[in-house]
């Protein structure tokens, strides 16, 4: 790469920069909420940091713009980007997962005991016995954890916080869906995306925070 193409890319923390002064309440969770959303797409360095470019930067405005001005859904807001930016790369649909129970054995590496223990503690459950994606991640997790003595019964805490969080997200998107006006349901759920996003970087912070402090750093 010429050193006049890497002037060329940003980091994501001056495309925060950027845009902040023109939108004060735009942060880089916000940012990484719209890339995992398909309505930017930042290239990506060898080592995994994000690489903007200055059309990036006008596609991130544009989005804020509508969203703060006319409050419309990022689907609308997907469309109208279409029609000034071009249509963004086709990507493929996901296959939706739903295993049978000998299936996510399989697949997640944990035994019968373990998932009982999972079901047993309301880590998940099957939905007309199929598990779904998420299933299939929490039990590999659960698996993972299980290398550090720590089993199905030592996570309750972990489900009452993640409760917690999911009520404080109603108790946001709640306001909304009761307004019954049309398009309050698509709303309410790119609302409850974003909290689950930024909820998710501030309990990751925090437990690195707390980690940090058990070791003394």
């Amino acid at each position: 790469m010429t050193s006049q193409a890497a002037r060329s890319h940003m980091s994501i923390g001056e495309v925060l920069a950027l845009l902040q002064g023109e939108f004060p309440d735009v942060t880089i969770s916000k940012i990484r909420f719209l890339e995992g959303e398909g309505l930017i797409e930042p290239e990506r360095s060898p080592s995994g940091y994000r690489k903007f470019t200055h059309l990036h930067v006008e596609q991130l405005r544009f989005i804020l713009t509508e969203q703060r001005d006319h409050y419309l859904p990022l689907r609308v807001i997907k469309d109208r980007m279409a029609e000034s930016f071009g249509r963004p790369r086709a990507v493929p649909d996901r296959q939706e997962v739903r295993l049978g129970r000998a299936e996510l054995l399989e697949a997640a590496g944990i035994d019968e005991e373990t998932l009982a223990e999972c079901e047993d503690y309301g880590l998940l459950a099957p939905v007309a016995r199929r598990y779904d994606e998420e299933a299939l991640k929490i039990a590999r997790t659960v698996g993972a954890l299980a290398r550090f003595g720590l089993g199905a019964r030592h996570l309750r805490a972990v489900k009452a916080a993640a409760e917690r969080e999911c009520g404080l997200v109603e108790q946001s998107v709640a306001p909304v869906l009761k307004r019954r006006a049309p398009g309050a349901i698509g709303e309410a759920e790119e609302t409850a995306r974003e909290l689950s996003s930024l909820l998710l970087d501030l309990h990751a912070s925090l437990v690195r925070t707390g980690v940090r402090s058990v070791l003394g750093r």
